[in-house]
């Protein structure tokens, strides 16, 4: 996806309280940062941070990580975070390729891994080793023993070859969803991706547990 540049970005990045800058100081003790022993909830790609900042809204018992390569979008994610997320909500922003987070956390530390809508890598056979689930990358969160992945996608052919992969890779799913909006799922928070295409047509969920 394209992104269109901001002329307020460069402003948001170094200034919103949200992004945490120079995120070395705290590879591999984020608990440091978050100054508490609440459990860890990171995202994979935040988009314009809906899902996350209401999700941190809704659980200020849970310290919120949001992971995002793309600066302009970090900065409109944090952005909204700084508009609508009430000061005890635990959350912030990091700008990371999800391929190096073994640099940056602790096996055990996170306890909950989301991953929305990643990009669905479709044309080119070769590109799907650059999917959030492929084995690849499903090492890399069996590495930090991250013990449950909630997954949505409204993409029929990223979530069939998702689920192929988590199978052979030994992950144990549950709660799968081929139309979440006509399920019976209560807890659903939407992302803004989500809000625009779900009428489109549905939307695939599933957790995987180890």
């Amino acid at each position: 996806m394209r992104i269109r540049k901001k002329p307020w970005a460069k402003k948001e990045l170094a200034e919103n309280p949200y992004i945490l800058r120079n995120s070395e100081q705290y590879a591999l003790k984020f608990a440091d940062y978050f100054n508490n022993d609440q459990p860890i909830h990171l995202e994979l790609g935040c988009g314009k941070g809906h899902f996350i900042v209401a999700t941190a809204k809704n659980n200020p018992q849970i310290n919120h990580i949001a992971v995002e390569r793309e600066p302009t979008v970090l900065a409109m994610a944090a952005r909204l975070a700084k508009s609508e997320a009430n000061t005890t909500a635990p959350l912030v922003f990091v700008e990371l390729d999800a391929a190096k987070l073994c640099d940056y956390f602790n096996p055990h530390e996170v306890s909950r891994l989301y991953i929305n809508f990643c990009d669905p890598w479709p044309r080119r056979k070769k590109w799907a080793k650059r999917r959030l689930t492929h084995a690849n990358f499903l090492k890399i969160y069996e590495t930090l023993q991250i013990p449950e992945i909630f997954f949505k996608t409204d993409n029929r052919i990223l979530f069939e070859f998702s689920i192929n992969q988590f199978s052979e890779c030994g992950w144990i799913m549950r709660n799968i969803s081929l139309d979440l909006h006509k399920s019976d799922y209560p807890d659903n928070i939407m992302t803004e991706y989500e809000e625009k295409f779900s009428p489109l047509g549905p939307i695939y969920r599933l957790e995987a547990y180890k």
